[in-house]
Order: C-alpha cells, then structure tokens, then sequence
C-alpha cells in the first residue's frame, strides 16, 4: 500500500506568513529604540570622553609644535653652519693668498734691501777711506783718479737705491727740503744783474770745472 498523503511536505516554510502581530512587536521594540532620549549619566559619560579626546589631542598638538620648533632651531642651525663655513673658508682662502703673496714680496724685498745695505755701507767705507792727507806730487794723479772712481761707484750705488727704494728720496732732502732749496735758489738770483749771475754761476760750477781740468791733465799724462 501507497504511504498516506502528507500535505505539509509540499510547504516552503519562507513564503508562509507569519504570525499575527509579529510585524507590529518587531517595530514597536524599533520604535520605542529610536525614539528613546539619553540620559543625564550618558551625556556626562560622552562629554567626558569628548573632553579627554580634547585635551589629548591639545597634548598631541603642543608635542607638535614643540618637535617642530625642535626641527625649525636645527635648520636655522644647519643654515648657519653652512652659510658660516662657506663663508669663513673663502675669506679664510683669501687671506692666505693675499698674505703668501705679501710675505713673498716682503722677503724679495728684505733680499734686495740687505744686498742694497751691502753695496752701501761698501760704498761708504771706501769713501771714508779715500784721503788727500797722504798725497805727493808723484801720485797725485793716480790717487785722485782712484779716489773720484770710488766717489763715482758709490754715487751709482746711492742713485741706483735711491730708484729702488722711494724711502731713500723721500728723506735724502725732507718733505720740505725740495721746496726750501727752490726758495733759497730764487732768493740768490732775485733781483741781480747778467753780470753778478755769471759770477754766481762761475762760483758754483767752479769745483766741477776744477775737476775736469784735472782729469784732462791726468789723461794727457796717462797718454805719455
């Protein structure tokens, strides 16, 4: 025989309807969620997590500014460090160049003045050395051309200085010795006539003439 006949077997449980009043409990329970106020203890509870997020954030924010015024202190820092090293080793280059090329110069120049000292204190002793005390007539002419040679030598020295070393023009007549010579030579030939001007010239060439006058006799004595 055939089982009996379920009619159940043939029902989705999820197309039934549900039950009576089902719909309306569930939105109630919704409703009465929703539509409920705080209370007094939940409002205190929310501002004091809202304040505490608050003030850690403010906390956060002052570490912040604190770390950024840090960072800001080390790039000022940095700048510095830089812009003065850049700057202090250029200046620093400089002066070493200036100073090397001074120092050289200095050194050429102490060379030259110890050897222009040389040549004049030469100079110097050999003009004091020449003297007419111990002069005969036999060598007369041999002495003086000796000692006018010497005269002669050191006057190349002294110009020769002189054109190295401004020094030496400067203090051989003074600031002022220039000018004073120039007055006294105006105050000789102020006011004074042709002739009394050929005498003063004569006056003062006349050792210069003597000179010469020598110095020929020498050299006709020389050429017999």
């Amino acid at each position: 025989m055939s089982a009996e006949y379920d009619a159940t077997e043939f029902v989705d449980g999820d197309f039934q309807a549900p039950p009576k009043g089902a719909y309306a409990g569930s939105a109630s329970a919704s409703g009465a969620t929703l539509s409920r106020a705080p209370s007094r203890e939940e409002v205190d509870t929310r501002v004091g997590e809202a304040q505490r997020k608050l003030a850690e954030l403010k906390r956060a924010q002052e570490e912040l500014e604190r770390e950024r015024a840090g960072l800001e202190e080390t790039r000022r820092r940095q700048i510095e460090y830089q812009t003065g090293r850049a700057e202090t080793i250029r200046n620093l280059t400089r002066a070493v160049g200036l100073l090397t090329e001074a120092e050289f110069t200095a050194r050429r120049d102490a060379e030259q003045i110890a050897k222009a000292l040389i040549d004049l204190r030469d100079g110097l002793s050999k003009v004091e050395a020449t003297t007419d005390q111990h002069w005969t007539q036999d060598n007369f002419n041999s002495e003086l051309t000796k000692a006018l040679t010497v005269i002669e030598n050191a006057r190349m020295e002294w110009n020769a200085a002189r054109l190295k070393f401004p020094a030496l023009s400067d203090t051989a007549g003074g600031p002022s010795g220039g000018s004073g010579g120039a007055q006294t030579a105006l105050g000789l030939i102020d006011g004074r006539g042709f002739g009394e001007l050929c005498k003063l010239g004569l006056a003062l060439t006349w050792p210069v003439a003597a000179v010469l006058f020598l110095l020929g006799i020498l050299m006709l004595v020389l050429r017999h």
